[in-house]
């Protein structure tokens, strides 16, 4: 069944990615000069096509949800713009395949070499022969696998002082949306789509299963960061990371201080959130955003920035702050200090 569906899709999405290419694609490579590139185009056009249909049904279920049960209400939506570019750049899953692909040889050479030497390397297919080994149950697994290490992944870019202020993009964001969710600096997007490319292949995971799994991930998450007042229960909050679950951690002064303090790290399954003690179960419909953007006794708050180019130009010079403060507070070197006596 679960072979039949991803089959289903995949033939669609083929159908359709053939269509493009021969009648708009290649037409425009060969009249510019880039049919060296053909082939590579052809397969980045199917990655292409799936993300412009997640973000299809993405808007088509969630836009409505927000307009009929908004968590907040706005005078505008202007802020919200900026987020839309993100969103296309993440969901066209491009910089996931790439690194998926790229980093697919070594691995095949690394995975040979242990074969060689009679090394067992990582089979979660074959954990429980007959069981693991299904289509359904394997792709649940490299599920859970994968969710795990996000959830620490995210914990990091909250406790390592560098790492957060690339993470602050995304939680600079007060008026969270459907959009917000792929509000991530450019730098941080690379790491994550290496870090996830190479844990993806460590275990197991076919090309096939893991542009399904990025997909389905980012439309979960999506789903988390949309402004809809939306809680599934009792039980259901603590199978899935639900709007309001996620919401408590980009509130202000609850889910995240920099580097202080933190809460609800899930990316789709709250478990390791109860497991390791990050999960606050608040309802309320709290304010979004960081402390420190916030204007106290008629100050200014800290510029985060509002455009694209501005709030990565801004992330890295609160890097460069944040690196010469540090060298300013670090003790003078000893050896130093006997060579100018």
């Amino acid at each position: 069944m679960f072979d039949s569906i991803l089959s289903l899709l995949d033939n669609f999405v083929s159908t359709v990615q053939t269509l493009l290419y021969v009648d708009v694609v290649q037409p425009v490579l060969f009249k510019v000069g880039l049919m060296g590139y053909d082939e590579d185009t052809f397969d980045a056009l199917y990655w292409v096509i799936v993300g412009v249909l997640e973000v299809a049904v993405m808007y088509a279920i969630l836009r409505p949800l927000e307009a009929l049960r908004p968590a907040e209400t706005w005078p505008d939506r202007k802020a919200v713009r900026v987020d839309v570019i993100y969103t296309w750049i993440v969901k066209l899953g491009i910089l996931n395949l790439f690194f998926f692909f790229t980093f697919q040889p070594l691995f095949d050479n690394v995975q040979g070499w242990l074969r060689l030497h009679n090394i067992a390397n990582v089979d979660l297919d074959n954990l429980w022969p007959g069981v693991t080994s299904q289509p359904l149950v394997a792709f649940a697994i490299y599920f859970v696998v994968l969710d795990f290490a996000g959830y620490w992944y995210h914990r990091m870019e909250h406790r390592i002082g560098i790492w957060w202020e690339l993470h602050a993009v995304h939680h600079s964001q007060q008026k969270m949306s459907l959009w917000s969710d792929d509000r991530n600096h450019l730098l941080d997007l690379v790491l994550q789509a290496g870090f996830f490319a190479a844990v993806a292949l460590v275990i197991g995971v076919q090309p096939s299963q893991f542009v399904v799994l990025v997909a389905i991930t980012n439309l979960m998450q999506s789903v988390q960061h949309a402004n809809i007042r939306m809680y599934y229960g009792w039980l259901g909050e603590r199978l899935l990371v639900s709007p309001t679950f996620h919401r408590r951690h980009h509130a202000i002064g609850y889910g995240h201080e920099g580097t202080v303090y933190g809460c609800n790290f899930g990316v789709v399954l709250p478990w390791w959130d109860m497991l390791f003690k990050s999960a606050a179960w608040n309802r309320e419909i709290e304010p979004t955003g960081i402390r420190d953007q916030l204007t106290v006794n008629d100050v200014p708050g800290r510029n985060y920035g509002d455009g694209f180019f501005e709030q990565h130009w801004l992330a890295f010079k609160r890097i460069g702050q944040r690196i010469a403060s540090r060298r300013a507070s670090s003790p003078p070197d000893r050896d130093a200090d006997a060579t100018a006596v």
